[in-house]
């Protein structure tokens, strides 16, 4: 994580940590956003993988709907087989290359929604 977090000050990577996990509680169920969008509206565009990083290594972010984090084009997390379960669950849907229906399913919330419900 130190990578990421190198670019950063203690004090920015503490509000891009508590901005990524406000973001990621606010993703409705049925829908899902993607690292780089938390990324961009956590205000640091170029710093996908941080959000991945900041969603594992967080203690009590296992509380939050990660499920409902996936990459640009849909995918899942690698090894975590139950991210799809849980996103079935809620009804999302998923194309037959098994990446999330993006077009059907992503939640493309901007900053003021997000800071709003805060």
């Amino acid at each position: 994580m130190r990578d990421c977090f190198d670019k950063m000050s203690a004090e920015e990577a503490r509000a891009f940590r508590d901005a990524v996990l406000s973001i990621v509680a606010q993703i409705p169920s049925g829908r899902v956003m993607t690292y780089g969008l938390i990324a961009t509206l956590a205000g640091w565009p170029s710093h996908a993988r941080m959000v991945g990083r900041t969603l594992r290594y967080t203690p009590g972010a296992e509380l939050l709907p990660c499920h409902r984090v996936v990459n640009v084009q849909g995918r899942t997390a690698p090894g975590w087989k139950r991210q799809r379960i849980l996103l079935e669950e809620e009804g999302v849907t998923f194309k037959p290359n098994g990446h999330v229906d993006m077009s059907r399913h992503l939640w493309e919330a901007n900053l003021d929604e997000c800071q709003a419900s805060n």
